[in-house]
């Protein structure tokens, strides 16, 4: 004859098997006898909900939904002037949409910002390691 789990009549119940004072469980909920105190019951209630520090992640996620709406701007900006326009640069001469050239342009310009920011930095870091007089 077979049995269901935990009606075996030879296997006793967990919950008839005494415990040792002092041999409670980590983790497990405690026994609401007389005089039992709730956990939180020693706790100062603020009403506040807990304060959740800021991590390098989340400022990550912020960046990254921030270049996305950025970018959907871009996108959305390059779709509406998509009206051609001739460039004319060193004796070079072509036609493109007028936001692909602006787009252009200002990737030029934050280039050459990002070229003249790092020869300082590289100016700064060479003179930090120079021992000083």
């Amino acid at each position: 004859m077979s049995h269901a789990r935990g009606d075996d009549p030879t296997e006793v119940a967990k919950s008839e098997i005494p415990e040792a004072p002092g041999a409670e469980v980590p983790g497990s909920p405690e026994p609401a006898g007389p005089g039992a105190v709730p956990p939180s019951a020693g706790r100062a209630s603020t009403g506040k909900p807990a304060k959740i520090k800021r991590t390098r992640v989340s400022g990550t996620w912020i960046s990254v939904i921030v270049a996305i709406i950025v970018l959907v701007l871009l996108l959305i900006f390059i779709l509406q002037n998509l009206d051609t326009a001739t460039v004319h640069f060193l004796g070079a001469n072509g036609s493109m949409p007028l936001a692909v050239a602006m787009l252009f342009a200002a990737i030029a310009g934050a280039a050459l910002v990002a070229l003249v920011g790092g020869a300082r930095i590289l100016q700064l870091r060479k003179q930090a390691r120079r021992p000083r007089r």
